[in-house]
């Protein structure tokens, strides 16, 4: 998953066959603006898991589903694969700690286990390729920054980029503003009084 404060949502599902990404299978899709991830990975994994059983996804079922998270992802993952009958195996890594959490417990892996890099690997990939798209979203949705004098597309652009959404630029210094190529006091005085 990758949002901006519940703001373009996305989620990404990446697929690995023998270890390699295989990048024909990637899949990418905008999800409902909230800042829940919980339901954003329920959401997620219910879409690919409709697309396998009505046949609109072409790749075959996953030996092994991995969710990017803990016990309270790995849960609405598990919820939205009992609500659909999709039956694949599935487990979570959770980032703070590197443990692999199973519906049967959770794990610690030693830190040189080849296993535990390639979901480390999977995980990471995962989250690159969303943050990717999400940035592309980013830039693409409507901000009241499009109507500030001053502001044009690539300089709230930057200021989306720097600042990671309107409601952080509504919350900068006007040194931070000023920091941001392309934004002179003037305009960094006007995004203060119009935000």
């Amino acid at each position: 998953m990758s949002h901006a404060q519940g703001t373009a949502v996305v989620g990404s599902d990446v697929c690995f066959v023998d270890g390699s990404a295989e990048t024909a299978g990637y899949r990418r899709k905008k999800l409902t603006d909230r800042n829940d991830d919980y339901a954003n990975m329920r959401e997620l994994v219910r879409w690919r898991a409709e697309r396998a059983l009505d046949g609109s996804d072409d790749r075959p079922d996953p030996d092994l589903l991995l969710i990017d998270g803990g016990e309270g992802q790995l849960g609405a993952a598990r919820d939205a694969l009992a609500e659909t009958g999709w039956d694949v195996p599935v487990v979570a890594l959770a980032k703070s700690e590197e443990l692999v959490v199973t519906p049967n417990g959770t794990a610690r892996w030693p830190a040189d286990a080849p296993a535990l890099h390639l979901l480390q690997r999977v995980r990471d990939e995962a989250h690159r390729f969303a943050v990717s798209y999400h940035q592309t979203v980013r830039d693409e949705v409507a901000t009241v920054l499009d109507d500030v004098p001053g502001v044009g597309p690539q300089t709230r652009r930057r200021l989306l980029r720097r600042f990671g959404s309107v409601e952080s630029v509504r919350e900068a210094s006007l040194e931070d503003l000023t920091d941001v190529d392309g934004v002179g006091e003037a305009t960094a005085e006007t995004l203060r009084e119009r935000l």
